[in-house]
């Protein structure tokens, strides 16, 4: 991942998040308020941004030189910070540190070799099961033939759906696999390689309002312009993304048991000017819901606002 002018938005608001506004410096640099209180108006702990110098992330204050390091986990570590903004600064940054090194596959996504379309398949006992588990999750025939949903009988991914994603280009860049045999122990089994990409980016609007949900099965099925997180976090490709997109408003519908995450994620939209909804699902999956339900849900779903955002905030600390 690659910090650079426009991109560095997200991480610059993050630091402010914790340390209060900032300003750009004659070096090119940012200063903020010091932890340490050693100024009560000027910012004097300075961090260098660029990521090209050799000194990106370090920081120190010109006035007590108690806050100085190399690393911007570091300093959050120093001051406490919480630990999911430590996590969302893993995501942001770029380091050969092992501490905050961001892992990235560059391992190319195929289907399954054994992977079997659901737009024709076979008349079998197997395929029934396949069909009707969709059925169950509000998946039609036409949403089957748009995602090129499949199955397989055979190999590491036995009995399980195949729910393809597919870049801007029409690339694979990812599937997750759901098993429909319901005494299996395995639900879920995805493929090992790298989720920093934006799922079912090939069918997404970026110019009308966007919904981000947690997985594949919720976003087709509730059949709006959605993106599919593949799990509880956005991904830095994604986030960048949804930044310096035209897109306004941002539907956030994840799990209760994310919240901080999500209440992260309006923050960082919304100091990006974005108009953003949080979405409260109730303990329900948007799968569950289908089409109608969640669509009456959102629109029944206020915008968020600073005060909304702290308060909520405060209700979780």
């Amino acid at each position: 991942m690659v910090i650079n002018g426009n991109s560095n938005k997200a991480l610059i608001y993050l630091l402010e998040s914790i340390l209060g506004k900032s300003k750009s410096t004659s070096k090119g640099n940012r200063a903020f308020h010091c932890p340490n209180n050693c100024h009560p108006t000027k910012l004097k702990l300075e961090i260098n941004l660029n990521e090209t110098s050799p000194n990106f992330q370090s920081y120190h204050c010109w006035i007590c030189d108690n806050f100085r390091g190399k690393k911007l986990t570091t300093l959050f570590k120093k001051i406490e910070a919480n630990p999911d903004k430590v996590n969302e600064l893993r995501l942001l940054v770029k380091s050969a540190s092992k501490e905050i090194k961001v892992v990235v596959d560059n391992k190319k996504v195929t289907l399954p070799e054994e992977f079997i379309s659901l737009i024709n398949p076979p008349d079998n006992l197997v395929t029934k099961h396949a069909l009707h588990h969709l059925k169950k999750r509000g998946i039609t025939k036409e949403d089957i033939i748009k995602y090129n949903i499949g199955y397989c009988e055979f190999g590491r991914y036995t009995n399980m759906i195949i729910l393809p994603s597919y870049d801007s280009n029409g690339n694979l860049n990812y599937f997750t696999a759901r098993n429909f045999d319901k005494n299996s122990p395995i639900k879920y089994r995805n493929p090992d390689v790298n989720r920093d990409i934006i799922g079912l980016e090939l069918f997404i609007n970026w110019n009308t309002p966007i919904t981000l949900c947690e997985g594949i099965f919720d976003a087709i099925a509730i059949k709006r312009n959605v993106i599919p997180l593949l799990g509880k976090t956005i991904q830095p490709s994604l986030m960048k993304k949804l930044i310096n997109s035209t897109v306004n408003k941002i539907y956030i519908a994840l799990d209760k048991d994310a919240i901080k995450q999500a209440l992260n994620f309006c923050e960082s939209l919304m100091n990006e000017g974005k108009e953003v909804y949080l979405v409260d699902l109730n303990d329900k999956d948007p799968s569950d819901m289908g089409f109608e339900k969640f669509t009456n849900l959102i629109q029944n779903t206020l915008p968020l606002t600073f005060s909304n955002l702290l308060e909520k905030k405060l209700q979780i600390s």
